[in-house]
This record gives structure tokens, C-alpha cells and sequence, in this order.
């Protein structure tokens, strides 16, 4: 009966996997269930605790990156929080320079710098997110990104 452990385990792990939806959990559910098999089949515990971690490993080193690969396939990955605000346009609240000022992006107030040697920008200026750095969006105006192209 002490497989039963193993099973709630594996059990315990499925159900956060369907919260995280990380896919690292689930293979330690199948490491679980592994170590349970070992130990119905009356396998000691030091057995099933190796059992847990080479299962555990081998899938998520196996079967985790080809599962990701075949998801985002399937459906794109949408960026979401700070990266989701890269390709946006913003406008200019305070001066931005190489060194900082402020853009209005999405209705919030965000610390801002120029892209390396690109000219400072002034209040009122169309800009757009070329990346973001920490808690800073990097920007380039609209208009030198129209001459870029």
C-alpha cells in the first residue's frame, strides 16, 4: 500500500501542472508513477527513489522539448507582460535621450531611452519599442524607423 504515496504524489503534480501549465511538473507525475510500479513490484525504497529521479529526467530532457516544440506549432506563443510591449508605439511625455526621459505606451508612464546613437526625441514625438531593457523601453521615432525600412 505505500505505492499509494507515489500515486497521490504523481496526482499532486498533475494537478499543479493543469495550473502552471509549464509541462517540468507532469514529467515528475510519470517519475511518480514510475516509482510506484517499482514499489507494487515490491522494489525497495532507495530503488524507488532513483526510479523517480532517472524517469523524472529522462522525460523532462526528452519528451518535455519536443512536446514545447510541437505546442507552439500548433499554437503561437503569445509574449505577454514587458515583452508583449516590443514593435508598439508610444509617445514622448518628457525629453528621451541616450540616457532616459519618459514615453506614454498602453496608458502607463514608462522610463525610456533612445536606441544608441539616435538623436533625442522631444515631448510629443510618435516613437516606437525596439526592445526593453530591465524597466526601460528603448525607442527609435516612427519616422527615422520609416527611413530605416
Amino acid at each position: 500500500m505505500d505505492w499509494l504515496w507515489w500515486v497521490g504524489a504523481g496526482l499532486l503534480f498533475v494537478l499543479i501542472e493543469i495550473i502552471s501549465l509549464d509541462l517540468v511538473l507532469i514529467m515528475f507525475a510519470g517519475g511518480a508513477f514510475a516509482a510506484a510500479g517499482v514499489n507494487a513490484a515490491g522494489g525497495p525504497l532507495w530503488l524507488q527513489i532513483i526510479t523517480f529521479a532517472v524517469v523524472s529526467a529522462a522525460l523532462l530532457f526528452s519528451l518535455r522539448p519536443w512536446l514545447l516544440r510541437h505546442l507552439r506549432h500548433r499554437m503561437p506563443l503569445t509574449e505577454t507582460g514587458a515583452a508583449a510591449q516590443v514593435g508598439r508605439s508610444a509617445v514622448v511625455v518628457s525629453r528621451v535621450t541616450e540616457m532616459g526621459g519618459r514615453v506614454k505606451l498602453q496608458g502607463e508612464i514608462w522610463s525610456a531611452r533612445t536606441v544608441d546613437g539616435s538623436p533625442e526625441l522631444a515631448t510629443g514625438t510618435e516613437v516606437r519599442v525596439v526592445r526593453i531593457d530591465g524597466a526601460t523601453a528603448v525607442v527609435q521615432s516612427v519616422a527615422s524607423d520609416s527611413h530605416t525600412v
